[in-house]
């Protein structure tokens, strides 16, 4: 049978795809999660009026000053006295899964810690050799206080995490949007006890998130055609993550980390949309 040239020429492009996929190294997956979906440096590098401090990439110190808590993000670059340098990759793991230090302490929110303890073993040994790469930069960062006591562990220990499927949008995407991404955790409301309500109003939207920027309320990002984006297309949904731009060309507020995810592959995007298309529908108008 003879081959059409453009069908030849799908099949070496296809072929070329999957090779880059498979060729993917610890190190460029890390780079990729830490500077998009992950978007690490939209807490850990500190602020200035016009933006992310130059020089001072993950070096910590942003302030989060919210419901009881003036907490400050760590620093995270191979500094050995103010940042993680002189943490084993083990170390460095449990705290981003466990939120637990090498000391034992515990580190407290708004590290999503329900969210990341789900990261797979292979994406978190990706995530610490990135990180071994971050130049060092000495910033002591100040101890965060708490106005309510933490408890003596954020979960059990992680044991093992398989990877997830890349092949399954929808599942995939709830990875991207959860584990990773954490975008679930900010687009949820809070029960009275201060649990977030995945059960019933998962991405619903309106938690007050304070910080640099002042108020904002996530927005509603289940399929409701009223009041979330039941009407909007995949590219509106697309431009609102990577741009901040919503559907009736409004700009978005901080803290989305427009920015990081406009780094993310098509096919990461494509998953996401799969996955909000798949939430229920919760009705609830977000001012």
């Amino acid at each position: 049978m003879k081959l059409g040239r453009s069908f030849v020429l799908a099949l070496v492009g296809m072929a070329a795809t999957v090779g880059c996929a498979l060729a993917e190294t610890p190190l460029e997956r890390g780079s990729y999660l830490v500077n998009s979906i992950m978007g690490c440096g939209n807490c850990h590098t500190p602020q200035g009026p016009k933006g992310p401090l130059p020089g001072m990439a993950l070096a910590g110190g942003l302030e989060f000053n919210d419901q009881g808590m003036l907490a400050y993000s760590a620093n995270i670059t191979q500094d050995k006295e103010t940042g993680i340098g002189n943490w084993t990759d083990a170390q460095i793991a449990t705290a981003i899964r466990e939120g637990k230090r090498p000391d034992g302490s515990l580190i407290g929110p708004p590290m999503p810690f329900g969210q990341y303890r789900r990261i797979s073993d292979t994406d978190i040994a990706a995530v610490v050799a990135y990180l071994r790469t971050v130049a060092p930069i000495a910033n002591a960062v100040k101890k965060s206080r708490y106005d309510f006591p933490l408890p003596p562990a954020w979960g059990p220990p992680v044991t093992s995490v398989p990877d997830v499927p890349r092949d399954n949008k929808v599942v995939y995407g709830a990875y991207l949007a959860g584990p990773l991404g954490h975008c679930v955790e900010c687009h949820t409301p809070m029960n009275k006890d201060m649990t977030f309500d995945f059960e019933h109003r998962i991405g619903a939207g309106g938690l007050e998130i304070r910080g640099p920027w002042g108020l904002s309320l996530s927005a509603n990002i289940t399929p409701d055609k009223e009041t979330g984006i039941g009407k909007w297309t995949d590219a509106q949904i697309k431009r609102a993550i990577t741009q901040g731009i919503d559907a009736k060309g409004t700009p978005l507020n901080p803290p989305m980390g427009f920015s990081y995810y406009a780094k993310m592959t098509q096919a990461d995007l494509d998953a996401v949309v799969a996955y909000l298309r798949s939430l229920k529908p919760v009705k609830n108008e977000v001012h």
